[in-house]
């Protein structure tokens, strides 16, 4: 493989660098003293700043209003990125939009793309991803209690959904229901459908406290109500019955975007604690960097972080060469490496800035808190792991459900 970075990678990830040292990291003290909603006026300015970077929505092809990054190309941008809480939104290339707005192009139909799409890519709206429900395992996707029925031409969508993130000013809900519970094949029994959240019947039951942080607008994890929601049948999103099978497609590629997101995070933190331990003395002419333990602390977060990249682009390599259902093992991979990474960088980080690595004063604190679920989102480590481990077994003819 050839691990050189074009000069095209090199220049996105030099204007990216540049614009959030200017205009992103300053604002970021308020987002962990006063939370996101503050910020919101301060950001649209910025937004704004950002779109002239010709960056904007940067995943989406240059047809459909977006910069048309490939998918390699996005995932350095989103490393540059993910060095900051609030990069992602400010690009426009935010979960869940960045997800929903694939698979609006993937499946969607022309009045969905000219509705949901177009206003989407430019930022104008937001949308979230309805899926969790607080009922059933999370870890097993094709058990949902939430269903539409078919009735007069409209879809009656019934069912309790939560860890909606972004719910709260979203104005599109994608809903994963089951539309065929009679389908001999589990994995064909849900679908998508898209539900205006003004729709009568679709109800947003407040901002789940996590980590006693309830958020607020995109920096939330909603949870939602369908009671008897009515949207016409033309709000399918595909093909009836395809729900999981999408579901998965947009999951591969989104979870290229949010590992390359965690090693940023890592980049930042790695290099917080790399600056206290040059500079921090422990007494006079003595800096903290002088100790053994720290040091080693550096190196091993930086070979993980190398380790974990170049795996992630090797999986986003094998997603462009061969497709993201060839690339599963290796997505699979990524989730949970790149996951675990991401805790321990942290933690070292934390544990070499003392006391000062528990306050607001850096972003680590928030990050510990606010990515811890990066090892339960998107598959449980536990469930990727296992999915992993029985694909090797079936290569030494261990027969594995």
């Amino acid at each position: 493989m050839d691990f050189s970075e074009s000069q095209k990678v090199t220049t996105i990830r030099g204007v990216v660098r540049e614009f959030m040292a200017a205009e992103v990291v300053p604002l970021e003290p308020t987002l962990r003293h006063d939370g996101f909603v503050a910020l919101l006026p301060r950001l649209h300015e910025v937004r704004e700043r950002a779109r002239q970077t010709g960056l904007f929505a940067a995943h989406i092809p240059e047809a459909y209003g977006g910069a048309g990054l490939t998918l390699l190309e996005f995932a350095s941008m989103s490393e540059e990125l993910g060095r900051s809480p609030l990069g992602h939104y400010v690009f426009n290339v935010q979960a869940p939009d960045v997800g929903n707005m694939e698979v609006l192009i993937e499946h969607g139909t022309p009045e969905q793309k000219s509705r949901y799409l177009e206003p989407l890519v430019r930022g104008e709206i937001r949308s979230c991803f309805t899926m969790t429900e607080p009922e059933f395992a999370g870890s097993n996707p094709v058990w949902l209690g939430t269903t539409a029925r078919k009735d007069s031409g409209d879809w009656v969508i019934r069912g309790h959904k939560w860890f909606a993130s972004s719910a709260e000013g979203a104005t599109l809900a994608v809903c994963m229901a089951v539309t065929n519970p009679d389908a001999a094949d589990p994995y064909h029994r849900a679908s998508m459908i898209l539900v205006p959240t003004d729709t009568p019947g679709f109800e947003l039951i407040g901002n789940i406290s996590v980590m006693g942080e309830r958020g607020g607008d995109w920096a939330s994890h909603g949870e939602v109500s369908y009671q008897d929601a009515r949207v016409p049948l033309a709000n399918l999103l595909g093909a009836e019955g395809e729900g999981f099978v999408i579901a998965q497609e947009r999951l591969g590629p989104g979870r290229i975007h949010h590992c390359m997101r965690w090693i940023g995070v890592c980049e930042r933190a790695l290099d917080i604690l790399c600056r206290h331990a040059a500079t921090r003395e422990l007494a006079p002419g003595h800096p903290l960097g002088e100790k053994q333990l720290v040091q080693a602390w550096i190196a091993e977060s930086r070979a993980e972080i190398d380790a974990a990249r170049l795996l992630v682009l090797h999986a986003a390599w094998k997603i462009v060469t061969a497709g993201a259902r060839a690339a599963r093992e290796e997505v699979s991979l990524i989730k949970f490496t790149v996951a675990r990474t991401l805790q321990r960088v942290l933690d070292r980080a934390i544990q070499g800035l003392g006391g000062l690595g528990m306050t607001d004063d850096t972003p680590l604190a928030y990050w510990y808190a606010h990515e811890r679920a990066a090892r339960i989102y998107d598959g449980a480590d536990e469930v990727h792991v296992e999915s992993v481990a029985r694909r090797i077994l079936r290569g030494y003819g261990m027969r594995t459900r």
